[in-house]
């Protein structure tokens, strides 16, 4: 195992992955921005290291100065948790070549993932269901409307260098496509730097359930069930849940199946997860495979009884995995809310400041994985993110009751948070009959 291990995030993540670093024993060395230098994952850390002014591109993503402090730290590996740099194969290669251990996938496996039309390319070919649409990128709006019309409407104009739900529009006309390809096309750029675009069937009322994977060096990779994660705003998950109240057990084998395929098919080491859209017929489609820890992590390690992270680090360290496929179960039910500084009755527009009072329960089958505390002031500059509460129960009916129970108890002030419209969602009859499909704020909007 490693001796010292650096983490190339902030936020909740950075205290998640610094947590499972202590519990095998190994020093932490924290990065962080001056807008963070008061930061949870900053006063964690054996050491922490200042790495530039507040914004990303000048800090976060600054490779250099990170891999600068990496072996200054002497650190011998680095986490880059989710988001930022954890899927730039760039960064990954740039490790290697300090030799640094990059605790993921090789960066040939990010980057066949990281660029859509590529990926989607690269599933069809290996057999893997894809979502009916076009895999060469966009030329122009005529091939647009000619591809559109073929696939037919409605569909979905993609970045192809996208993710995290940006560069995305529906488009149910020409129209409408024309006004999604600009739009896209204007957001791609500015986000990714890459203004291809491809077009994708727009699937009505599906749902967002994925497959989180796991391999060693030497080949062996498992699945570990599903997630369901189709509760979004802006195309970003807010709840999610593990198992999915829709998956029955040979859909649950058969996706299992299928994803252990796509990550074979780019030799994948270390922990992703396949993205599927489900329609309600319960055919699948790949969506895209996310190739780093998911935010949603917990859920899975609630019913598995597995740590992902900790998992991570030791086959980075070169550790064979010692779990079979049939050692995975499911043991109860999980369900995860994202706590964001915002305000869901604005749109859920961000609502950085100083938080005032912090308070969070301690309950039986409750865990919270937090990167803030009360004192702190959200940043402007990041994803307002500020803690993931995750239930636990024997059924799914004593997990939202559990949920429900940390939800009323929990004391935010100074800042707005989306726990107001969590209490709604998981109180809702949508939620309880488990009518999650993507569509679900509109529904419970109109409920």
């Amino acid at each position: 195992m490693f001796k010292k291990v650096l983490i190339a995030n902030r936020g909740e993540i950075a205290v998640r992955v610094m947590n499972a670093c202590k519990k095998l024993g190994v020093r932490t060395v924290a990065v962080y921005s001056q807008a963070d230098e008061g930061a949870l994952h900053v006063q964690m850390a054996d050491e922490a290291y200042p790495i530039g002014p507040p914004p990303v591109a000048q800090s976060y993503l600054n490779m250099d100065k990170i891999l600068q402090v990496a072996l200054e730290a002497e650190a011998q590996a680095i986490h880059p948790g989710y988001g930022l740099l954890a899927e730039n194969a760039i960064f990954a290669r740039k490790c290697a070549e300090k030799g640094l251990v990059f605790v993921g996938p090789k960066a040939e496996s990010i980057e066949a993932m990281g660029f859509k039309v590529k990926a989607r390319k690269i599933m069809k070919e290996a057999g893997v269901p894809i979502v009916p649409g076009n895999i060469e990128g966009i030329q122009g709006l005529d091939m647009a409307k000619g591809l559109a019309r073929g696939i037919g409407y409605p569909v979905m104009v993609k970045a192809s260098a996208g993710g995290g739900g940006i560069g995305m529009q529906v488009a149910r006309n020409d129209k409408e496509l024309e006004q999604a390809l600009k739009m896209c096309e204007t957001r791609a750029k500015a986000y990714f730097g890459d203004p291809s675009l491809y077009l994708e069937k727009y699937i009505e009322e599906p749902r967002h359930i994925e497959v989180q994977v796991l391999g060693d060096e030497g080949g062996h990779i498992i699945y570990l069930n599903e997630r369901e994660c189709s509760i979004q705003r802006r195309h970003q998950k807010v709840i999610e849940e593990a198992p999915s109240t829709f998956v029955n057990p040979e859909l649950r084998e058969k996706m299992g199946t299928v994803a252990l395929r796509a990550a074979q098919a780019i030799g994948y080491t270390n922990a992703g997860t396949v993205e599927f859209l489900v329609d309600p017929d319960r055919n699948f489609y790949f969506l895209e495979m996310n190739t780093r820890i998911q935010v949603e992590h917990p859920v899975t390690e609630m019913t598995t009884g597995i740590d992902l992270v900790k998992w991570q680090l030791r086959i980075a360290a070169g550790e064979s995995l010692t779990l079979k496929q049939e050692d995975i179960g499911i043991n109860g039910h999980a369900i995860e809310c994202r706590i964001y500084a915002e305000d869901p009755d604005k749109n859920f527009m961000p609502s950085p400041g100083k938080i005032t009072k912090w308070r969070v329960p301690k309950l039986e089958g409750f865990r919270a994985d937090v990167g803030v505390y009360e004192g702190y002031t959200v940043s402007p500059f990041y994803d307002p993110l500020l803690a993931k509460f995750v239930s636990w129960g024997s059924t799914r009916d004593q997990a939202i009751e559990i949920m429900n129970g940390a939800l009323e108890a929990t004391k935010v002030e100074g800042i707005k948070t989306n726990i107001p419209f969590h209490m709604r969602a998981i109180g809702s009859g949508l939620f309880k009959e488990g009518r999650t499909t993507t569509n679900f704020i509109d529904q419970l909007k109109e409920e």
